[in-house]
């Protein structure tokens, strides 16, 4: 299993933070270099406790699904979104916010594992973890940007 931790200081209100980090519009905004749509379940807006969402996107040159579930959330320090169709053998993403010093420390911590046996733990450790951290990195790019306007 693959585990990724990225760590971003937002100066701004954790509350906003948050339903920025849970906003189906945003990530749409920040993923428009693979063509990601939301093409099931919630489409738009603020994804809430146990709601779905289903992904496209072209990544690698494929078009590929991801149906999403929110089994997790406390307002406005933690929610996890976890695969429950998709490419990854599973994958989890754990969405952490505390407020301190006047920011927000935001941290995503995924975990995921690769199908295919040794072939995909070549591809992860030659290209997908590096794609998975540059991803989450730019989105929460956005997330800084949108947030400290």
């Amino acid at each position: 299993m693959t585990k990724i931790q990225i760590t971003t200081s937002i100066n701004a209100p954790i509350e906003i933070v948050f339903n920025l980090s849970r906003n189906i519009d945003i990530h749409l905004l920040s993923t428009h270099q693979t063509n990601e749509k939301a093409i099931d379940g919630r489409t738009s807006g603020l994804i809430e406790l146990n709601e779905t969402v289903t992904w496209r996107g072209k990544h690698f040159g494929f078009y590929l699904k991801h149906k999403s579930i929110i089994p997790e959330m406390d307002f406005p320090v933690y929610f996890v979104d976890e695969m429950l169709e998709g490419s990854f053998k599973s994958f989890r993403h754990e969405h952490s916010f505390k407020f301190e010093d006047g920011q927000t420390i935001m941290t995503d911590e995924i975990f995921y594992e690769t199908p295919f046996g040794i072939f995909g733990n070549i591809f992860d450790k030659l290209i997908l973890e590096k794609y998975m951290t540059s991803f989450i990195k730019k989105r929460n790019a956005i997330i800084k940007d949108l947030a400290e306007k």
